[in-house]
């Protein structure tokens, strides 16, 4: 790719960087059609990738979303047979269970393996949570089908004298619990993928120069003070020092800046970033650990961590119950005792202990996530993080970040002044008929604005790209040049006042202004911006009728936040950011009292997406960024994180329904099958609890599905 990929990158007034003049505003993207793609990790979601996150509910550690997935299918298809040939379901449904020899020890043979496989991780999760002190979801169902099983062994061998035949119902539990972990877990984000993406940016090798010649070694080899060749389209492999050479940089994973900057014998590079066009050598100056990618995948761990401690609502529930019901337990076995009847203060007892475990509790939430995240994903988001459907009913601002998220990423034509005898349209087909042979981002939004207007193109020949000053072609045997202030200095022209007038407004909105030059004569100017999304306003507006604040965050310069944030009526702008206080920004804001949404797209907003209570990436951004997020929107419409909010905030209502309903279940079932209306003649068999508890199980997933209803069309945001 030739010198004209780059020539824009200073046709402005302003210069986002001391001694690098360069174009005010547009962003966009500028690896060019050379920039190696980032490479693509595929991770599968496990338990111990991300212990905080999962710790709270069931102390999910070294258990994979394939491990509670085969467990269950097994677990079920043992439960078929076990649940046959049960004297007690039979005697529920009204009909005998077939009788052959070693018929009576299937539920027992088969139930003993559903506990040991099926009910292996609820155990060793119980036992975590004990020594830990923190009962929850795990303890509760370990204990739930530990008296189950050995209840039932008892009643198999006929000790103590008890009925409590209850292998059907053993053998449901821990096959509908497993299905509402596994449904759970599938919706867990990976934290380390974060970290992973970040580590793809760099190259897995580098060319470093030696005395006879180069030689092809790993990045790992590379060490302070060598010197490496980064060609056109290259990664650099590790931070440095331009020692010969030069070429523009897509420097904007860590900046944020959207244009390329050119960089020169004497200035830094960072490792990762992109060398557009030229190649270099480099001195390198720094390498691992102390390379600025590394610092900002420091920030990504040190945000993942501190995100990551809220507490599930279901664990919230399974805590108290668990209480409730061991308390309910002790207190039943010695009423019952002190009556006089041993056997029946076990029989209650343990009845007490296996319906407080209800499977509707075990489902209220992960149905709900499950059903929300297939709602989202029709609606274009990707819920990855099962926290983040719970935070996002609570955010008081949404933060977004500019380029890529509230405007398109790429420049667009915003306005024309000519001079003299030459008409606007002359001016732009003439601009357009010079950038016709180029391929920068700039020139493409020139064209497309003169053929948007209907503009016929005269022919351009003997195109040049001048390198920080603009191109040069020749039209109709005019030799037209199109370039910046640094075009006008070379050759020495002062801009008209006349056209001053218009290009001092363009500026200072942050545009980026092209001169269009014949000769010694300024023809007119044209002014390019950062398109603004068409549905940005909407979903700002409609963020703002919920009572949500609007932030932006960009690291453009303070006017072209300023022009962004005003068109938008955003309530707060934080402009010239680098990522590390983007990072600093949302904890700035969480530190007012603030919960915070981040929306961004690219790797120097990850510290960011990881620190915020949500982090939202565009789908259209980086594997970094959409890694460090929880939710990850898989087109670029920003009103899709009013479908988040809304779903959030349904999706809570329906847990707190499923909540209600599972826990009053026992609330009232527990006291009953304790007994406490016997002397009334009313007792809750084992049996009779088994079946509330499926009814239960029905209600909340009922429920649960309802949901469905929920209509996440962007389009309809109002």
């Amino acid at each position: 790719m030739e010198d004209h990929t780059h020539h824009h990158s200073h046709h402005a007034a302003q210069s986002p960087e001391p001694g690098h003049e360069a174009a005010a505003a547009p962003a966009s993207n500028r690896t060019g059609t050379a920039t190696p793609p980032i490479r693509h990790h595929q991770h599968e979601s496990h338990g111990s990738d991300d212990d905080h996150a999962v710790h709270s509910h069931g102390q999910h550690a070294g258990h994979s979303t394939a491990m509670f997935k085969d467990r269950f299918w097994l677990t079920l298809a043992l439960s078929v047979p076990v649940v046959y040939f049960s004297p007690m379901f039979g005697h529920l449904l009204g009909y005998m269970p077939p009788e052959f020899p070693g018929s009576a020890w299937i539920p027992p043979v088969l139930g003993t393996v559903i506990f040991l496989y099926g009910g292996q991780p609820f155990l060793k999760g119980g036992l975590k949570e004990l020594k830990s002190r923190t009962p929850g979801m795990m303890l509760l169902i370990g204990m739930a089908i530990s008296v189950a099983f050995a209840a039932s062994w008892a009643t198999t061998l006929g000790v103590g004298g008890f009925d409590l035949d209850f292998w059907w119902e053993l053998a449901l539990l821990v096959a509908i619990m497993l299905l509402g972990h596994w449904l759970e877990m599938r919706a867990l984000g990976s934290a380390q993928g974060a970290l992973d993406a970040l580590a793809a940016l760099l190259p897995d090798q580098a060319e470093r120069i030696t005395e006879t010649g180069t030689e092809t070694v790993s990045v790992s080899e590379l060490r302070a003070g060598d010197t490496v060749l980064v060609r056109s389209g290259a990664r650099m492999p590790a931070d440095g020092t331009v020692v010969d050479g030069q070429a523009e940089f897509d420097e904007s994973m860590i900046t944020g800046e959207s244009k390329t900057v050119l960089r020169a014998a004497g200035d830094s590079v960072v490792a990762g970033t992109v060398a557009t066009d030229n190649t270099v050598r480099v001195q390198v100056t720094a390498v691992g650990d102390d390379t600025a990618l590394a610092g900002i995948q420091r920030l990504v761990a040190e945000a993942q961590a501190s995100s990551s401690k809220a507490q599930a609502l279901a664990d919230r529930a399974a805590a108290f119950l668990f209480y409730f019901a061991a308390i309910a337990g002790v207190i039943t076995f010695i009423a019952w005792t002190l009556l006089g009847s041993v056997p029946d203060a076990v029989t209650r007892a343990v009845t007490v202990l296996v319906i407080a475990c209800p499977h509707a509790l075990g489902l209220a939430i992960p149905l709900v996530i499950a059903i929300s995240t297939e709602q989202a994903a029709r609606a274009g988001v990707l819920i990855k993080n099962r926290m983040a459907l719970e935070r996002m009913r609570t955010i008081d601002v949404v933060l977004f970040d500019k380029t890529g998220t509230l405007t398109k990423g790429e420049p667009e034509l915003k306005d024309a002044a000519a001079l003299g005898g030459t008409s606007r349209e002359e001016l732009l087909a003439l601009a357009a008929a010079v950038e016709s042979d180029s391929e920068h981002p700039v020139a493409r939004a020139i064209i497309r604005a003169a053929r948007e207007r209907g503009l016929e193109l005269p022919r351009a020949t003997a195109f040049t790209s001048m390198t920080g000053r603009g191109v040069r072609a020749t039209v109709d045997r005019r030799t037209i040049q199109v370039g910046g202030p640094a075009l006008l200095r070379e050759l020495g022209i002062n801009e008209p006042e006349s056209l001053a007038a218009s290009t001092r407004v363009w500026m200072d909105r942050g545009a980026a202004v092209l001169h269009v030059v014949e000769g010694n004569r300024v023809l007119g100017a044209v002014s390019l911006e950062d398109a603004i999304r068409a549905e940005s306003q909407q979903a700002i507006s409609a963020l703002q009728s919920r009572g949500i604040k609007v932030a932006m965050i960009t690291g453009d310069a303070h006017q072209v936040a300023q022009a962004v944030g005003s068109e938008l009526n955003i309530d707060e702008v934080f402009a010239e950011v680098l990522p590390a206080d983007k990072d600093k920004k949302v904890a700035e804001l969480q530190a007012r009292g603030l919960k915070v949404a981040m929306v961004g797209d690219g790797v120097n907003d990850s510290p960011a997406l990881a620190r915020a209570e949500v982090g939202i990436a565009i789908g259209a951004g980086t594997d970094v960024a959409m890694e460090s997020a929880g939710v990850v929107l898989a087109g670029n419409d920003p009103r899709a994180v009013l479908s988040m909010v809304d779903l959030s905030r349904e999706s809570y209502r329906k847990m707190w329904q499923n909540l209600v309903w599972a826990t009053g279940y026992n609330i009232i079932a527990v006291p009953l099958a304790a007994g406490v209306l016997a002397f009334a003649g009313v007792v809750l068999s084992p049996a009779a609890g088994a079946v509330l508890m499926s009814v239960s199980t029905i209600v909340v997933a009922l429920n649960a599905q309802l949901l469905r209803r929920v209509r996440l069309n962007p389009a309809q945001v109002r």
